[in-house]
């Protein structure tokens, strides 16, 4: 297929492709996906070898968040029954980041629900990024705790956060379908300030929640411009008692698509399968490893994930291997701070064409979303 060739010749060089050949991807056939998964896979090897990096998410604050996010179960009005707890003590949190560390995680995210820090918070999270580096020295800290303060970013930095993730989610012209108490600006800003800070940026999306082919392209495009470190792609798991509870847009076909787009358009970037991969990547999980070079070890924030032990094993069944941390996750010129360097291909002008014919919509399995009940913030031993 001459759009592959083109694609994967553009990955090798770090030249982009254009927003009509990110929509092709998006529109090939089942028939066509496993021509997409081996173009992709060269331009992932390219970069990154078969290496798969860990991370390991602490939720250090669950559920009772005052923003209105629509695909989020602790958003304002949630009726997902999730556990809800108040923030872990720092010995909590490093008990809770040891497990993923044992694991085998290089990254430690921890994550916190609400608007933004309080400079208290600020304090209270520094304090437990220095309780996990005094037991894991070479282990990585990215922290997640909403939109940020002037000066807030340069405090979690010098604390020791290696990184700040703060996720787009979806296109511009969409985001004000999804929330209403922040701005898609806000959330732009919030990852300029941890990169003008020193902090790796780490940004992505959510699939899955009734968005366009474009949306998908746009928001991605965006990500590329913004130029992270990581590109978290998450797909909505649709909980009970969430205002997109009935969005069941994705199979697993689809997803695989939406992995390599991501990959043709961020070739050297850490593209990270995030949430909701069990769910709708189901038993063809192990293909998505040759589209991302990331993946998140057990659960996640609200949900439970595959057993940790289960990752391992499909890690290698596939024919990767687990990153350690002597080895540096990024390319050497973008690990040397240069940013992407990539060079962007013409883009066209106008609007990114007409959308492919919509694919029939899944029958929602719910039984494949588990609400988390151990790990941080219980009695019960984590997975990891």
């Amino acid at each position: 297929m001459d759009l592959l060739n083109t694609l994967v010749d553009k990955g090798l060089r770090r030249e982009l492709p254009t927003r009509e050949e990110a929509l092709a991807v998006l529109a090939t056939s089942d028939d066509e996906l496993l021509d997409v998964v081996a173009a992709a896979g060269k331009v992932r090897r390219q970069w990154f070898g078969r290496r798969v990096k860990l991370n390991y998410l602490v939720n250090l604050k669950s559920g009772l968040c005052p923003e209105d996010c629509s695909y989020c179960s602790q958003r304002l009005g949630s009726k997902a029954e999730i556990l809800k707890y108040t923030w872990l003590k720092p010995d909590e949190a490093s008990q809770a980041a040891a497990a993923g560390v044992a694991g085998g995680a290089k990254r430690v995210c921890l994550v916190a629900s609400g608007r933004g820090p309080t400079d208290r918070d600020v304090d209270r999270v520094s304090k437990t990024i220095e309780a996990i580096k005094e037991q894991n020295e070479d282990v990585e800290v990215c922290a997640c705790l909403g939109l940020l303060s002037d000066g807030q970013a340069e405090r979690l930095r010098a604390a020791g956060a290696d990184a700040y993730n703060h996720n787009l989610n979806t296109s511009e012209a969409t985001y004000g379908e999804i929330t209403t108490t922040h701005t898609y600006a806000d959330r732009v800003e919030t990852v300029q300030q941890a990169q003008a800070a020193g902090m790796s940026a780490c940004s992505g999306l959510i699939a899955g929640m009734g968005e366009t082919d474009a949306d998908l392209v746009d928001v991605v495009f965006a990500l590329r411009d913004l130029d992270p470190d990581s590109v978290p792609v998450n797909f909505l798991i649709p909980f009970e008692g969430t205002p997109l509870a009935k969005e069941w847009n994705l199979t697993p076909q689809r997803a695989l698509r939406i992995l390599a787009m991501v990959r043709f358009v961020c070739p050297d970037v850490e593209v990270r399968l995030a949430g909701g991969r069990e769910v709708h990547l189901r038993t063809m999980q192990p293909l998505a490893l040759h589209l991302v070079n990331s993946i998140f070890l057990g659960d996640y924030l609200t949900s439970e994930g595959q057993a940790g032990q289960a990752d391992l094993e499909m890690i290698a069944d596939a024919g990767f291997e687990v990153e350690g941390t002597d080895t540096t996750t990024l390319p050497e010129h973008r690990a040397a701070g240069g940013g992407c360097g990539s060079v962007c291909g013409d883009e066209a002008s106008g609007t990114c064409g007409d959308e492919p014919t919509a694919a029939a919509v899944p029958e929602a399995r719910t039984d494949l979303v588990s609400v988390r009940r151990r790990g941080a913030g219980t009695d019960i031993a984590p997975n990891a």
